[in-house]
C-alpha cells in the first residue's frame, strides 16, 4: 500500500516536471524549428522548405540590425561584470566575516537595489549621465547599471558560502606555519573556487541578457537584447530566429563549459 502511494506520488511529480520542461523549453523549440525555414520561408509555420540560409544571413551586411557588434558588446559587457561581480563578491564575503561597525547598514544598502524596479535605475542612471555631461554608453553607465543587478546576488551567495565554512581549516594551516596569504591561495580558495565561478556566472548571465537596466543607459549602441528587441518591430525574416537559435546555443555552452570546469575542479581537490 505504502508504495502504491509512492508510486503514484511519483508519477504525478514525474507529469508536473515534464509540463514545467515543456512550458520552458516548448518556444526555443519552435524558434529553433523556425531558424531552418527554406530560403522563401516565412515567420510562422509550416515550413516552406529547409535550409540554412538564414544562419548564413546572420554573417552577411544587414539593412536593418547589427548582429555582430551587439552581440561583442554584450559579450564583453558580460564578461567585465562577471569580473567585477567575482571580486567584491569574494571581497564583501571575507570582510562580513567579522563584525564591523555599519556593517548591518551596507549589507542593506547593498541588496536595496533588488527590491528597485530595473526601469527606474536604468532611467536614474541615464538622467545622472546626462545631467553631468556625460554621454551614456553601454560600457560606462550600462556597466553600472548591471553591477547594481549582479552583485547583490553576487554578495549573498558569497555570505551563504562562509557561513558554511569551517575557520577550523585555516586554523590548521596557521598552526603549520603558512601565512594570512597562504592561507587564503592554498586553503581558502580552492575550497570556495566552485561558488567562484557560478557567481561568475551568474554575473555574466544576468548581464547578457539584461534589458531593462540597458534601456536607459546604453547610450547610441544597442547590446544584444535591446537589439533583438528592436529587430522584432522591423525585421520580416526568419533571420531572427536563427539570432535566437545562435545566442541560446551559446548559453548553453557557456553553462556546460562552466560546469565542466566546476567538475574538474572539484576532481582535482579530491586528488591525493
Amino acid at each position: 500500500m505504502h508504495s502504491d502511494k509512492r508510486g503514484r506520488e511519483f508519477y504525478i511529480l514525474a507529469i508536473f516536471f515534464a509540463i514545467f520542461v515543456l512550458f520552458l523549453y516548448g518556444p526555443l523549440s519552435a524558434i529553433l524549428i523556425l531558424s531552418f525555414q527554406g530560403p522563401n520561408g516565412g515567420l510562422t509555420f509550416p515550413l516552406n522548405g529547409v535550409s540554412l540560409r538564414w544562419f548564413a544571413n546572420l554573417f552577411e551586411t544587414q539593412a536593418v540590425g547589427d548582429f555582430g557588434g551587439s552581440f561583442r558588446r554584450s559579450a564583453m559587457l558580460g564578461i567585465m561584470v562577471m569580473i567585477v561581480t567575482v571580486v567584491v563578491s569574494l571581497l564583501a564575503g571575507l570582510a562580513f566575516r567579522r563584525r564591523f561597525i555599519g556593517s548591518t547598514a551596507l549589507f542593506y544598502l547593498a541588496v536595496a537595489s533588488l527590491v528597485v524596479p530595473s526601469i527606474i535605475i536604468s532611467l536614474g542612471i541615464g538622467v545622472v549621465f546626462q545631467q553631468l555631461g556625460f554621454q551614456p554608453s553601454w560600457y560606462t553607465s550600462a556597466f553600472g547599471a548591471h553591477l547594481t543587478w549582479t552583485l547583490p546576488f553576487g554578495v549573498l551567495i558569497m555570505f551563504a558560502v562562509f557561513n558554511r565554512f569551517s575557520p577550523a581549516y585555516e586554523e590548521a594551516a596557521r598552526d603549520l606555519g603558512a601565512s594570512p596569504w597562504q592561507t587564503f591561495r592554498h586553503v581558502v580558495l580552492p575550497m570556495i573556487a566552485p561558488s567562484l565561478i557560478g557567481v561568475g556566472l551568474f554575473g555574466f548571465t544576468l548581464s547578457y541578457d539584461e534589458f531593462a537596466r540597458t534601456l536607459m543607459t546604453s547610450g547610441s549602441f544597442n547590446t544584444l537584447p535591446l537589439e533583438i528587441y528592436g529587430m522584432t518591430t522591423n525585421v520580416t525574416t526568419p533571420v531572427l530566429y536563427a539570432l535566437g537559435t545562435v545566442t541560446t546555443v551559446f548559453s548553453f555552452l557557456v553553462i556546460a563549459g562552466t560546469l565542466g570546469l566546476i567538475v574538474h575542479l572539484n576532481r582535482r581537490r579530491l586528488q591525493p
